[in-house]
């Protein structure tokens, strides 16, 4: 089911950002997106950067935990797309893989999970190359890191941020 609703330029562009990983100064990694969220527009025409919910590599130190500060930038009672840039451990490798996330707890109302869910597809459309998806429900799974790390490769994940799973 389709909704109608476009994915602006700039959508494709941040997910073309974070998707490029390329050799750089200390400074240019640090204004590197870590996360993002998408909303749907007033209008409901568009899938747009939601403003002041981005999350880049400077804004936190080596100390802080990044899936912690994205886990709070989700609205508790609406729906949301997100990028997360994941960094993980597995037993044989250091990996990092954004992960496309579909936040629509379970509070939000009726019409919104409806627009968001029929409005997915062209999003994913258009963020080629995504390797993982995760639906999320409810404030407990998207705070469990364990439910991510299944998602990134369930449990040969020993770590996700320099936390243990």
């Amino acid at each position: 089911m389709a909704s109608g609703v476009s994915v602006s330029d700039d959508v494709v562009s941040v997910f073309n950002g974070m998707k490029v990983r390329k050799c750089a100064t200390h400074e240019d990694i640090k204004r590197r997106r870590k996360a993002v969220l998408f909303c749907i527009s007033e209008d409901k025409k568009h899938i747009i950067i939601e403003a002041g919910k981005e999350l880049f590599i400077g804004d936190y130190d080596a100390s802080g935990d990044p899936y912690d500060l994205f886990v709070h930038m989700l609205p508790r009672d609406d729906c949301r797309y997100g990028l997360y840039d994941a960094t993980y451990e597995t037993n044989e490798t250091r990996k990092e893989d954004l992960v496309f996330i579909f936040w629509a707890p379970e509070c939000a109302p009726l019409k919104s999970k409806m627009i968001y869910a029929s409005s997915k597809d062209a999003i994913k459309k258009k963020l080629t190359g995504i390797k993982h998806e995760w639906q999320v429900n409810c404030p407990e799974e998207v705070m469990d890191r364990c439910s991510l790390a299944e998602k990134l490769g369930g449990s040969s994940v020993i770590t996700l941020e320099g936390k243990p799973v």
